[in-house]
């Protein structure tokens, strides 16, 4: 069954811009990074262009191409990470929205191989599902695009070894909302580390009833699939697994009964 929601290509405009300039006041982005798209038809998608700040973007510079990447509409350059945009669109054909930011905590995991996994909450399993780190791979090149691939069906995120992070949606704002949730999420661990005792994370059947409402579709942190790398090409690392002598908050339980 088809899932995609589109919205005109008026709204998808607007809706770019918006997000962009809530990515720049939330110091998601710096100068001209970040990129965002949202699909508005079977062959046709809006995103923002290349080397403009997402705090200052208007609709007439928004650029509309084909799935391909081909130029449909608009006079200013797509985007440089279009190649990994339209790699999500071609492995998960129910995606509609790609949102792509440098948010500072999200980033650290990314340079860190490390792979949050902390089941401290229920918004983070429920929004952000399983968080991946891609191997490394030069911005704007077919191997970023490459490097994502494995992630795009059965994630909604993926952390971009010592770049930053991407997620998408089939809803035009659901990418962004991942957004938004994966750096608080990555944020909320990060503090946690500073705290004297470990946190008292949700237990097993916590978490079995929190993922057991269908509409959720996703899977409890902690319970990947899949391979993940660093950005030398290793697996990445959950964070559970770490040990107090790698300096995090490793070694503590994942969400497996700790619940007092």
């Amino acid at each position: 069954m088809n899932k995609r929601e589109y919205c005109g290509d008026e709204e998808a405009k607007s809706l770019i811009c918006e997000i962009g300039k809530r990515m720049y006041e939330k110091g998601f982005v710096a100068a001209n990074d970040g990129n965002i798209t949202i699909r508005v038809g079977d062959d046709a998608l809006w995103m923002s262009p290349a080397g403009i700040s997402k705090a200052f973007l208007k609709p007439e510079m928004l650029v509309k191409t084909d799935m391909e990447g081909k130029v449909l509409q608009g006079s200013w350059k797509p985007t440089s990470e279009l190649l990994m945009h339209l790699r999500v669109y071609a492995e998960n054909d129910e995606v509609v929205s790609t949102c792509h930011s440098h948010s500072p905590f999200a980033l650290a995991f990314a340079c860190t191989g490390i792979e949050p996994d902390l089941a401290i909450a229920p918004e983070p399993m429920v929004v952000v599902g399983p968080v991946r780190v891609a191997p490394f791979a030069y911005p704007g090149t077919a191997e970023l695009a490459d490097s994502v691939a494995p992630f795009c069906k059965d994630n909604h995120v993926v952390l971009l070894a010592n770049h930053g992070s991407l997620t998408w949606g089939n809803r035009p704002l659901e990418a962004w909302y991942r957004m938004e949730a994966l750096e608080a999420y990555c944020k909320e661990i990060a503090i946690l580390e500073f705290f004297p005792r470990k946190p008292r994370l949700l237990g097993e059947e916590q978490i079995e009833r929190i993922m057991s409402r269908p509409e959720y579709g996703v899977e409890a942190l902690g319970r990947h699939s899949g391979a993940a790398h660093s950005a030398n090409g290793e697996p990445g690392v959950p964070l559970s697994t770490l040990s107090p002598e790698d300096g995090t908050l490793g070694g503590r339980d994942s969400g497996r009964g700790e619940t007092r």
